[in-house]
C-alpha cells in the first residue's frame, strides 16, 4: 500500500471523492465535515452545522453539491461553492447511517436506525418512498452503478436487493431524465407501506451477525457484503434467485466496510481488527493485509476514476494505492522502451512509431519497477518489487532483433533475486541482493565479483563503471574498480536519478526536493516542492524540466525555477525536445505535449550572457508578466525590462531605479501624475540633473523648490524671472524670498510696501541706508519715527555665485550595456538636450502665473541653425581613394581600448535577505530582521498571537547574528555575519549563526527542576515558560533532536499544567467541604501528570495525606501504592505501608470525587477538570495542553501566546520538516 496523504481528527465515519478535483469529504464522530485537497495537502474547507456524529458524506457527480447525514436524524445538502447548507431533509426517526446520490436522477438515498430506507428528490426536497422490511438497524444502503436497484445491509442478519424500477417509471418523465412537475401525490404523500414503487427482490440470509456493508460490483451480478461475523461473503444474482458464491475468511473482529475494486477483480475490506485486506476475487484469498497498530477502520471510499482510495479510522483517514502506477521506462536517443500490459514496447520519438518487441515472462503480479537498457549488447533489466522486498527478483533480457509486433516472441529470460539491478559496463551488471550486498554480474547472470560498499539500500546507474549508492542521508558516487567513493551529495530519500546527455550534470529526485550536481556530485542548486515530484529530463541545452503532480516545471543549474504549465493528472517525462514534452502516463500511454520554453530559455540565454539571444527573444518574443519583470530586477537587469515593458508605470519604475533618467522623463510625460513628477525630481536631483529637476517643478508648479533650484545652482537671471512672476501671482511671501535671494533691497522695500509692512519697510531703507527711501517711508509712519539700527547689526548679503551651473553635474563616462547600446541605437539621441528647458521653453505649458514677456533668444537659434547641416564652404568629401588593405577594418577597436570608462559595479545584497528566502524556520527570519515575517511563520506553525512574550526573544537573538568591527577612521563600523554553515558555505546557502542551542535549554530544564524541588513554583514556571517559548526558536539538524525538541516541549508543558494546578489548589479556601473536596481533586490529578521519578513521588505523598486526612481510605491506598512502586527512600517507603495497612482494613471513599484512576485523561489547563479518553477535547498548537471544547480560540494558559484549537502546521525547527 503506497500512502498518498494521512489526516489527524477525530474519528472519521463518512468519505467521499470528488469525480474531478482533487478533493475529499471527510465526515467526523466530532460532528464536523471536512474538505481536504489531497494533492496539495491541505484543508479547503470544513463545515459545522451537525449535532452529533456526521455517518454519511457524498458528492454529487456534476453539480456542487454534497449531501450528509448525522445521529442528529437530519440529512443536510450543501453547496460547497457557496460554503453552506442549502436545506435540511427531515422524516427519519433515528441515526443516519448512509446517504448517496444518484448517478443520473435527481435522488438521494439514505439509510438509517429507524429500519427505513428513505429516497428523496433533492430537487423538491421531499421523500419520493420509503423502503421497509428490515427489522433492525439499516447499516447501508447503495444505488447500483446501471440498474434500478438497491441493496441494503442490516443488522438484521440479511442483505436485500431492492427493485425501484416502479419508482423511476412513476416519477421519471419518458426522454426528459427529469421529475415530473411537483403535482405529482405521490411526491409530495410517500406511502409508508407502499409495495408498488420500491420491491424486495432478493433477500440474501447467510451471515451470522449483523451485516455493516454492502455493495454491488460496477459491471457484474456480484454484491459483496461484511458483516459482524469476521467474514466478508461474496454473492451473485440474476432476475429471479441470488446465492451465496463464497466467504473470505480472515479478520478477527468486526468487518465494517467492504467494496469491489472499480477496475481490477479485487475486494476492499476493512475491519475493527485495525486491518484493511486485499483479496483475489476469483480465489477468494487475502493478497495483502494493510495493519495499523491502535486504530479501528470504519469506512472505504474509492475514486471514482482515479486509483486511488481512502480508508477513515479512529484518529483520522488515510489516502492510498494498491500498486505503483509509475511505468517503467528507459530513453536512449530517440528510442523509448516501455513496459505496458505484460509487453516491451519500443516508441521511435522522431517518426512516432510504437510497436511490441517481445512478451515478458509470466509468472509475476505485480508490476515492473524500474529497466535498465544497455544499449550495446541490446540487453535490458527489468527489476521487479514485491510488497515482501525480500521476494523481489529482476530479469535479464535479449531483445530480439527481429519480432512480429503482431505476435511478439517471449524470449527465454534469466530471472533472479534481487531489489534492483543496473548496467555497469558494456557485459557487466551490477546487482542489489536482499541483505543490501553489491555483486557484478555477466551476461550469463553468473557472479564474477563481490564488491564491499558502505551500508546503502538502493542503487542508480552512474556512468559505466560507476554506480550512486543511497543511504539514509544521502547519496554517494561510487567507482566499481577502485571500490572507493568519489563523491557525496545529502539528499532525504533520494528515489529517482535523472542524468544529463552528456553525464555532465545529474538531477537527484526526492519526495519533495530536486538537488542538481555536477558528475563530481558538488551541489549547484536544490529546489523544494510542495507537491511531489515525480519525473524529470533534460533539456538540449542543459534546462531541467520536471513534473509534479499537478504541473510541468523547469530548473536551471543556478537554481532559477518556474512553472511552465498546468497538468490534469500526473506524467513521467520521458524526453524533452524544443517545445516537445515526450512522456508516459500511468496508463503507460505515450503522450506529447507542447509548450512554451521562451521563459526559461530567456533566463538561461542571461545566465549564459548570451545577450543578443536575450535581444532577441525581447524583441520577438511575448514576454509579459510581473514575474519576469521581479526577475530581471532581482538579478541586477532592469535595464532588459524596460526594453519590453509597455506600462508606463512599470517602465517608469523601472527607469528610476536602472538610472534611466530620460526614459523616466517620457514615461511620467504619458503618465502626467503629480507623484510621479515629485519622485523624478528626487532622482534627477540626485543625478545633478538639473534641468530635468527644473521641469519636473514646473510641471507640479513648485514655485519655492524652484527658486531654491536657481539660488543653488547660480541661475540670477531665472531667479530674478521667478520674483517678476511671485509679483504678478501676488505671492508676497515667494516674492520677498526671491528678494532675499538676489540680495535685492530696494525690491524687498517695495515687497513690504506693497503688502503694507511700512513700518518693516521703514526699518529695512533705515538698515541698509537707503536715506532717501527712508525719509518717504516714514511721513506714512505713525508719529514719524526714524528707527535707528543696532550698532552691531551685520548686513545678510547672499554669496556671489563663482561658477553658474547651466547644465547637468559632470558624470563619470560609463561605458553602456549591451543592452543599452543595441536597442537605443534606433531611438533618438538627443532626447537629454531636449531636457534641458528654460523658463522660456516651457512658457507654453507653465500655466498664466509664469508671465507673457519675451527674452531674446538669438545664441539659441544660432545654435540650433549650426546642427542643421554643414554649409558650403566646408570642404568635405565622402569621396576618397583609400588603400584597399584598409577596406571593411572596424573602428570599434578602438574604442575597446580606451581606458577612462568606469563601469560601476552592481549594488550588493546582505547576506540577510538570502536568509529568509531559503529558510522557512522562523528563528532564520528573526536573525534576519524580518521580524514581520517571523510572527507569520509561527502563527501559522504554531498558532502564536500573543507576540509580547515573544519581544525580548527576537532581540536577544538578533543581537547574536552578528559581528561588529571597525573599519576606516571616520567611517561606521562594519558587520560579519558568522555562518552556522561555514565549513561548506557560500554566499549562495550562507545561513546564520545560532546563539540558541538544544542543549542550554536541556540545562535550563534542570534548573527548573531543582527549583520544582525545593518548592519554588512560581519561579519554576517562569523559567519552563521560557523554555516553551524557545523551542520554535531552535534549529537543530537531526531527526533525534527535532524528536528531543518535541519531547522537551511535552515535559515542560505537563510541569506547567502540574505546577499550575499546585499552585491553585494552594490558593483555595479549606473553609467550606466543596473546598476540601476540590482541593483533593486537583491533588490526584496532579499525580497523573507525566514528571520525574522524585517529583511524582512528591506528588503522590501529598495525595496520599491529604486522601487520609479526608477519610478516603480506598484513594489514599491506591495512591500508596502508586508510589511504593516508584521507589522512595526506605523511611519514607515505611511511613507509606502503614497508611496502606490501615486504608487495606477500610478500603472506602467518604467522598465521592470526580476522579476515575482507571480512565486514562488529560487534564484541562484552564478548568482543571479531567477531559477522558474519547471525549472531545481541543488542543494548544504549540504546547499541546488540552482544553475543553468550550475553551477554543482562547490564548492557551500554559504557553501564553498561542490560540487554543487553531488548525496550524505544526513545530518546525529543522530542514528535514520541510523535505
Amino acid at each position: 500500500m503506497l500512502t498518498k496523504f494521512e489526516t489527524k481528527s477525530a474519528r472519521v465515519k463518512g468519505l467521499s471523492f470528488h469525480p474531478k478535483r482533487p478533493w475529499v469529504l471527510v465526515s467526523l464522530h466530532s460532528g464536523i465535515i471536512q474538505l481536504w485537497d489531497y494533492r496539495m495537502c491541505t484543508l479547503v474547507d470544513k463545515f459545522d452545522e451537525h449535532e452529533g456524529p456526521v455517518r454519511a458524506v457524498c458528492f454529487h457527480q456534476q453539480q456542487p453539491l454534497f449531501v450528509s447525514g448525522g445521529d442528529d436524524y437530519k440529512i443536510k445538502v450543501w453547496n460547497y461553492k457557496l460554503r453552506r447548507c442549502l436545506f435540511t431533509l427531515l422524516g427519519h426517526l433515528d441515526y443516519i447511517r448512509t446517504t448517496e446520490f444518484h448517478q443520473e436522477y435527481p435522488w438521494i438515498l439514505s439509510a438509517s436506525d429507524d429500519q427505513t430506507i428513505r429516497i428523496w428528490n433533492w430537487q423538491s426536497r421531499s421523500c419520493v418512498s420509503i423502503l421497509t422490511g428490515h427489522n433492525h438497524y439499516v447499516m447501508c444502503a447503495r444505488f447500483h452503478p446501471s440498474q434500478d436497484l438497491i441493496v441494503s445491509a442490516s443488522l438484521d442478519l440479511t442483505v436485500r436487493v431492492w427493485d425501484i424500477s416502479g419508482l423511476r417509471k412513476k416519477n421519471v418523465s419518458p426522454g426528459m431524465g427529469g421529475l415530473v412537475g411537483g403535482d405529482d401525490h405521490h411526491t409530495r404523500n410517500p406511502e409508508l407501506f407502499s409495495t408498488g414503487d420500491a420491491t424486495v427482490r432478493h433477500v440474501l440470509e447467510g451471515h451470522d451477525r449483523g451485516v455493516n456493508w454492502a455493495a454491488f460490483h460496477p459491471t457484474l451480478p456480484l454484491i459483496i457484503s461484511g458483516s459482524d461475523d469476521r467474514q466478508v461473503k461474496l454473492w451473485r444474482m440474476n432476475e429471479s434467485k441470488a446465492w451465496e458464491v463464497d466467504s473470505c475468511r480472515g479478520h478477527y473482529n468486526n468487518v465494517s466496510c467492504v467494496m469491489f475494486h472499480p477496475r481490477q477483480e479485487l475486494i476492499l475490506s476493512n475491519s475493527e481488527d485495525k486491518s484493511i485486506r486485499v483479496w483475489d476475487m476469483a480465489k477468494r484469498i487475502c493478497l495483502h493485509t494493510f495493519r495499523r497498530e491502535h486504530d479501528r477502520f470504519w469506512v472505504l471510499a474509492a475514486h471514482p476514476t482515479l486509483n486511488l482510495f481512502a480508508a477513515g479510522h479512529d484518529s483520522g483517514m488515510i489516502i492510498f494505492k494498491l500498486e505503483r502506477e509509475r511505468p517503467a521506462y528507459a530513453q536512449h536517443g530517440n528510442l523509448l522502451y516501455y513496459v505496458k500490459e505484460r509487453f516491451l514496447r519500443r516508441l521511435d520519438l522522431t517518426k512516432n512509431k510504437d510497436v511490441a518487441v517481445m512478451q515478458l515472462r509470466a509468472g509475476s503480479r505485480s508490476p515492473v519497477y524500474s529497466m535498465s537498457f544497455n544499449p550495446a549488447e541490446h540487453a535490458i533489466l527489468l527489476n521487479t518489487r514485491t510488497h515482501n522486498l525480500d521476494n523481489s527478483t529482476y530479469d535479464l533480457y535479449q531483445i530480439p532483433k527481429d519480432s512480429d509486433p503482431q505476435n511478439p516472441d517471449t524470449p527465454d529470460s534469466k530471472r533472479s533475486a534481487g531489489l534492483t539491478a543496473v548496467w555497469v559496463a558494456r557485459n557487466r551488471f551490477a546487482v542489489m541482493d536482499k541483505s543490501h550486498q553489491l555483486v557484478i554480474k555477466n551476461m550469463q547472470n553468473e557472479v564474477t565479483k563481490k564488491v564491499t560498499t558502505q551500508p546503502c539500500d538502493e542503487i542508480f546507474y552512474a556512468g559505466t563503471g560507476m554506480l550512486l549508492l543511497r543511504d539514509s542521508d544521502g547519496v554517494s558516487l561510487f567507482d566499481v574498480q577502485q571500490k572507493r567513493v568519489l563523491g557525496t551529495a545529502r539528499i532525504a530519500k533520494c528515489r529517482y536519478v535523472v542524468w544529463s546527455g552528456n553525464m555532465t550534470t545529474v538531477a537527484l529526485l526526492s519526495k519533495h526536493t530536486i538537488l542538481i550536481c555536477n558528475r563530481k556530485l558538488e551541489r549547484l542548486c536544490s529546489i523544494t516542492e510542495t507537491n511531489r515530484v515525480k519525473s524529470g529530463s533534460w533539456d538540449d541545452s542543459g534546462v531541467f524540466v520536471y513534473t509534479t503532480s499537478n504541473h510541468i516545471k523547469y530548473a536551471l543549474t543556478n537554481g532559477d525555477h518556474g512553472i511552465i504549465r498546468t497538468l490534469e493528472l500526473p506524467v513521467y517525462v520521458t524526453r524533452v525536445s524544443g517545445s516537445s514534452v515526450y512522456c508516459l502516463d500511468r496508463q503507460a500511454t505515450p503522450r506529447v505535449l507542447t509548450i512554451d520554453p521562451t521563459e526559461f530559455r530567456f533566463k538561461l540565454a542571461l545566465v549564459q550572457r548570451k545577450y543578443d539571444e536575450v535581444l532577441q527573444m525581447v524583441r520577438g518574443a511575448k514576454l509579459v508578466g510581473q514575474s519576469i519583470i521581479a526577475y530581471l530586477q532581482k538579478k541586477g537587469y532592469p535595464e532588459v525590462a524596460l526594453h519590453f515593458v509597455k506600462d508606463e508605470r512599470t517602465r517608469f519604475l523601472l527607469a528610476l531605479e536602472c538610472g534611466n533618467i530620460d526614459v523616466a522623463l517620457d514615461a511620467a510625460k504619458a503618465l502626467d501624475d503629480k507623484g510621479c513628477w515629485e519622485k523624478l525630481a528626487e532622482h534627477a536631483l540626485l543625478h545633478g540633473n538639473h534641468p530635468v529637476v527644473e521641469y519636473c517643478y514646473q510641471q507640479t508648479k513648485n514655485y519655492d523648490k524652484l527658486s531654491f533650484l536657481y539660488l543653488i545652482t547660480g541661475n540670477l537671471a531665472k531667479l530674478r524671472r521667478m520674483m517678476k512672476i511671485n509679483e504678478i501671482r501676488k505671492d508676497y511671501e515667494g516674492w520677498y524670498t526671491n528678494a532675499l535671494y538676489l540680495g535685492d533691497v530696494p525690491e524687498r522695500i517695495r515687497v513690504l510696501k506693497a503688502c503694507g509692512k511700512t513700518s518693516l519697510a521703514l526699518l529695512t531703507a533705515t538698515t541698509h541706508g537707503f536715506t532717501q527711501e527712508a525719509e518717504s517711508l516714514s511721513a506714512h509712519v505713525e508719529g514719524g519715527v526714524m528707527y535707528e539700527p543696532l550698532p552691531n547689526a551685520q548686513l545678510l548679503q547672499p554669496p556671489v555665485p563663482v561658477y553658474p551651473s547651466d547644465t547637468a553635474w559632470p558624470l563619470l563616462t560609463v561605458a553602456k550595456g549591451f543592452f543599452d547600446s543595441a536597442v537605443g541605437s534606433g531611438k533618438n539621441a538627443a532626447t537629454a538636450s531636449a531636457m534641458a528647458l528654460s523658463v522660456d521653453d516651457a512658457g507654453d505649458v507653465a500655466g498664466d502665473g509664469w508671465g507673457d514677456e519675451d527674452e531674446e533668444e538669438g545664441d539659441l537659434d544660432v545654435a540650433m541653425e549650426g546642427g542643421e547641416g554643414e554649409g558650403g564652404g566646408w570642404e568635405v568629401e565622402d569621396d576618397l581613394d583609400l588603400p584597399p588593405d584598409l577596406e571593411g577594418v572596424s573602428t570599434a577597436g578602438a574604442a575597446d581600448g580606451e581606458d577612462g570608462y568606469f563601469v560601476p559595479p552592481p549594488r550588493g545584497h546582505p547576506p540577510t535577505q538570502g536568509w529568509t528566502q531559503r529558510s522557512h524556520l522562523a528563528l532564520d527570519h528573526v536573525l534576519a530582521g524580518a521580524f514581520e515575517s517571523a510572527t507569520r511563520l509561527l502563527h501559522d506553525q504554531v498558532g502564536v498571537v500573543n507576540f509580547e512574550p515573544y519581544r525580548s526573544l527576537f532581540l536577544s537573538s538578533f543581537a547574536h547574528c552578528r559581528t561588529s568591527y571597525p573599519g576606516a577612521p571616520g567611517l561606521p563600523s562594519l558587520f560579519s555575519y558568522p555562518a552556522r554553515n561555514w565549513r561548506t558555505a557560500t554566499h549562495k546557502d550562507h545561513l546564520p549563526a545560532l546563539g540558541l542551542k538544544l542543549s542550554s535549554l536541556m540545562d535550563r530544564l534542570k534548573e527548573a527542576s531543582q527549583l520544582t524541588t525545593a518548592a519554588k513554583f512560581t519561579e519554576a514556571v517562569d523559567k519552563l515558560r521560557g523554555i516553551l517559548l524557545a523551542i520554535p526558536l531552535l534549529v537543530v539538524d537531526t531527526k533525534q533532536e527535532v524528536s528531543e525538541a518535541q519531547n522537551l516541549l511535552r515535559v515542560c508543558k505537563e510541569y506547567v499544567v502540574g505546577i499550575s494546578m499546585e499552585l491553585y489548589r494552594k490558593g483555595l479556601g479549606k473553609a467550606t467541604p466543596e473546598e476540601q473536596c476540590r482541593s483533593l481533586e486537583l491533588a490526584a490529578y496532579f499525580t497523573h501528570c507525566e514528571l520525574q521519578p522524585g517529583h511524582q513521588i512528591l506528588t503522590l505523598r501529598t495525595a496520599v495525606n491529604l486522601a487520609f486526612k479526608m477519610k478516603n481510605y480506598k484513594m489514599a491506598m491506591s495512591f500508596g501504592r502508586r508510589l511504593l512502586n516508584l521507589g522512595p527512600r526506605p523511611e519514607i517507603a515505611q511511613n507509606i505501608r502503614k497508611v496502606v495497612q490501615v486504608c487495606e482494613k477500610n478500603p472506602v471513599d467518604e467522598i465521592s470525587l470526580q476522579y476515575d484512576e482507571h480512565n486514562p485523561f488529560t487534564v484541562c489547563a484552564s478548568s482543571y477538570v479531567p477531559i477522558y479518553r474519547g471525549k472531545p477535547e481541543v488542543q494548544c498548537p504549540l504546547c499541546g495542553a488540552s482544553y475543553l471544547p468550550e475553551h477554543r480560540g482562547i490564548t492557551c494558559t500554559v504557553c501564553t501566546v498561542a490560540q487554543v484549537g487553531k488548525d496550524c502546521v505544526g513545530l518546525r525547527i529543522s530542514p528535514l520538516q520541510f523535505r
